[in-house]
């Protein structure tokens, strides 16, 4: 694989892909994105991390048939290979790992 670092933003294309299922495409995943947290990243911004993580070999892609909607284009679809599923799984992990040993203490000024 050409890079195994899996960073926030790419971890989150990731999710909304995930979560987008048969129907992750770039606009798709902006929308998802954007809908989920305070985040509102650009399209290019989307369609650069989806490439780059197709790259690593965390996404796979595929081509739809062309509809005249679209004027004939194609639209190009993500999925999570299971590299990327097992990138996404080692992450959660890590995060509860973490969040499981931090004292209680720590977040009591919040209650």
């Amino acid at each position: 694989m050409k890079g195994d670092y899996l960073g926030e933003f790419e971890e989150i294309v990731m999710l909304a892909a995930a979560t987008l299922y048969d129907e992750a495409y770039g606009y798709a995943i902006q929308r998802e994105i954007t809908a989920n947290s305070s985040r509102t990243p650009s399209l290019g911004a989307v369609h650069a991390a989806l490439h780059r993580l197709e790259s690593k070999g965390f996404l796979q892609s595929r081509l739809s048939e062309a509809t005249t909607k679209r004027g004939g284009k194609k639209r190009r679809f993500f999925s999570l290979t299971s590299y990327g599923k097992r990138a996404l799984e080692t992450k959660r992990n890590l995060r509860e790992s973490m969040w499981r040993k931090i004292p209680k203490i720590v977040f009591e000024d919040l209650e």
